[in-house]
């Protein structure tokens, strides 16, 4: 297998029922925008039962409906936020950590040296993150996956990758390979995928090919790299 190869992202997932938790971080065809994606699934209906919400420029996750709510805990969290000149995406509560951190003039990594797996054994859900950082006009992008070393959760493996950002090329990484009891946790590298220059194709591509019956909510924004103006497009399944 070529290891420079790009994959559609609608390929990848398509005939994956079960990719959990999703981040994507690239640049547009062009080379002008920052790009990234995030989306949730679940199989519960404590899981299913969620929105997000934009407000400015940040993203919060809420419960449809309230009077379901079992657990808040790992469910109810802003998975996008600012801190600075960088944007952080993140599957839980690590959104906080890292900004607390990256506002004290710490790093990335820092932060998520605090972190580790979700504590929802059998699967501990690995915490992913990722962080854009626009500094001085200009863009780099790092990604984060938390993992447990064994299937006891006796320890936390962390991997840090960090990418010089190339014109049509980003990055996907999951919480989950695929569905399974336990949940078989996301392995290797963050996967290679085509980022367009047209958000709202890149968003429709995710969001019809993410499993109808586990796909929640999605989030797209597309950042042009000279002005700083961003768009973004935002699927709930619930309405």
């Amino acid at each position: 297998m070529n290891i420079y190869s790009v994959s559609d992202i609608g390929e990848l997932i398509k005939d994956n029922s079960y990719v959990g938790r999703g981040i994507v971080v690239g640049k547009s065809k062009d080379g002008t925008k920052a790009v990234f994606a995030y989306f949730i699934m679940g199989r519960s209906e404590n899981s299913r039962n969620r929105v997000f919400v934009e407000k400015d420029g940040e993203v919060t996750i809420y419960p449809f409906d309230a009077s379901k709510v079992e657990d808040p805990s790992l469910i109810i969290y802003s998975p996008v936020r600012r801190a600075g000149s960088s944007v952080v995406v993140t599957n839980g509560d690590q959104t906080d950590t890292v900004c607390d951190f990256l506002a004290q003039g710490k790093t990335f990594e820092q932060a998520l040296e605090t972190r580790c797996f979700e504590p929802d054994a059998p699967n501990f859900t690995p915490r992913i993150s990722a962080v854009l950082d626009f500094a001085n006009g200009g863009f780099t992008y790092k990604m984060s996956i938390l993992k447990s070393a064994d299937e006891q959760g006796s320890a936390c493996n962390r991997y840090t990758f960090a990418y010089a950002p190339l014109a049509g090329l980003g990055h996907f990484i999951h919480t989950y390979n695929c569905d399974g009891n336990p949940i078989p946790t996301f392995t290797g590298e963050p996967e290679r995928v085509q980022i367009p220059d047209d958000m709202h194709a890149f968003a429709e591509t995710l969001w019809n090919n993410l499993n109808e019956s586990n796909k929640i909510s999605l989030y797209v924004r597309y950042t042009d790299l000279a002005s700083g103006a961003a768009e973004s497009v935002l699927y709930n399944k619930n309405r």
